[in-house]
């Protein structure tokens, strides 16, 4: 055999694996991997491929949480790791990476590593290994393209180098931390409300200090999971602390994700504070649950199913009145030092208002031109009384300054009722902006 041709043999292995799989789907990776199992010469050859297949991915909007979010959904374990050494060699062609990859990177290879129960590669014989790389690349290669949220690795990046995350986030992630692992609720109310204040106050400073300095500040964009089970109302309750910080949420149901826009301080609240609040209700889902049981009660999904719709709804009007209270003081205090400052201040609170309604006319065109084709959906299936009183006393307890001291648990905020019931919990109707399948 000339050297010619066995340089050539593991090229046109790995193509006939390839189109095995491509050709026939699920039937094709068996003969696929059968054929890879037999050629150990074209373990590179099929490693450049996936490389390959990952690119593609990233070149159509995905981003490795997203794929890694899949993966975890329609596979198993093995394929996260085959995905997080493909993902880490692939970055390794790059200079500098986007803003978040490397994060996420780290996380995927957390999550399947060792400490996850792998011990560095994923290791089989040839036949499953094969099997598994094969089903990997056929999930990759079928990802369609969607709304990219951010430059591709290898994009030119006109961005100065990040020394760590603003002070100001710094803080509010601590506060969070210590409002989600105590087992006071006061405490945690505190905590929470400290957070919410500075995230608040941050996202105002930052608009200021863009119109100020003509920053040309433009809105971008994130993805967060929004994952199994219930995930409507997970996914009512990121809308809703979205709405809070001056940003959108769209949900992309078939895949598992809803993408905010916005500018970049309220991405970051949107973030740390979504994370929170549902660990945080959570942990209260269970703890009332627990005493559900305990007096002899069975229905589990209902149950949960009506508290985390409940928790959604009340954090969002509570949510959307303390923005709106932190505004107002933001105006009173800004005016009183235009004053005291004379005609020469800077725009102070007079300008504030008009500065926040620019940003927001920005995120809805922003979001618009990415998403022209979102329906609104309306929300029905909470059925548990029960469920849903414990599900508003647990968002009344996740406290939110600036509520005013309501406790009522009525809104007007993006919903309706048809009569049904006095809470609201028949035919609660919450229109949220979701991308077609």
């Amino acid at each position: 055999m000339s050297e010619k041709h066995a340089t050539g043999d593991p090229v046109r292995t790995v193509e006939r694996a390839v189109a095995a799989m491509l050709a026939t789907g699920p039937d094709g990776i068996d003969t696929g991997a059968s054929l890879l199992a037999a050629a150990p010469d074209a373990d590179a050859e099929l490693r450049r491929r996936g490389e390959q297949f990952l690119r593609l991915a990233w070149e159509r909007g995905w981003q490795p949480a997203d794929v890694a979010r899949l993966v975890r959904r329609d596979l198993h374990g093995p394929h996260l790791r085959l995905l997080a050494e493909l993902a880490a060699g692939e970055a390794r062609r790059y200079e500098r990476l986007p803003p978040r990859w490397a994060a996420q990177l780290a996380d995927l290879d957390q999550e399947s590593g060792p400490g996850a129960g792998g011990a560095g590669p994923y290791r089989a014989d040839r036949f499953s290994y094969a099997t598994t790389v094969l089903e990997l690349y056929l999930l990759l290669a079928r990802l369609p393209a969607i709304e990219p949220v951010g430059p591709v690795p290898g994009t030119p990046l006109h961005l100065p180098p990040a020394d760590g995350e603003p002070r100001m986030l710094t803080r509010i992630r601590a506060l969070l931390a210590k409002a989600e692992a105590t087992g006071f609720p006061q405490e945690a109310e505190a905590l929470t409300a400290k957070a919410q204040e500075l995230m608040a106050r941050h996202s105002i400073d930052e608009a200021l200090l863009a119109d100020r300095t003509h920053r040309g500040d433009v809105p971008g964009a994130c993805r967060i999971g929004v994952d199994a089970p219930y995930e409507t109302a997970k996914a009512i309750l990121l809308d809703a602390v979205a709405s809070a910080n001056r940003c959108r949420a769209v949900w992309n149901s078939a895949y598992g994700f809803s993408t905010v826009v916005g500018f970049e301080p309220d991405l970051e609240a949107v973030e740390l504070l979504h994370t929170s609040l549902l660990v945080q209700g959570t942990s209260a889902m269970t703890r009332a649950e627990a005493a559900q049981r305990a007096g002899g009660r069975k229905r589990t999904k209902t149950f949960r199913q009506s508290f985390l719709m409940a928790y959604a709804y009340r954090l969002g009007e509570r949510l959307a009145a303390a923005t709106e209270q932190a505004t107002g003081e933001a105006t009173e205090q800004l005016t009183e030092g235009e004053g005291a400052a004379g005609d020469g201040a800077a725009r102070g609170g007079s300008g504030l208002l008009p500065v926040l309604a620019a940003r927001e006319a920005a995120v809805t065109d922003r979001t618009d031109r990415m998403f022209p084709e979102t329906v609104a959906t309306r929300v029905r299936g909470v059925t548990d009384a029960e469920g849903w009183t414990h599900g508003v006393s647990a968002a009344d307890a996740a406290h939110v300054p600036g509520n005013g001291g309501d406790k009522s648990g009525k809104s007007d905020r993006g919903g309706k009722s048809d009569g049904g019931g006095k809470d609201g919990r028949s035919g609660a109707d919450r229109r949220g902006r979701i991308r077609p399948a």
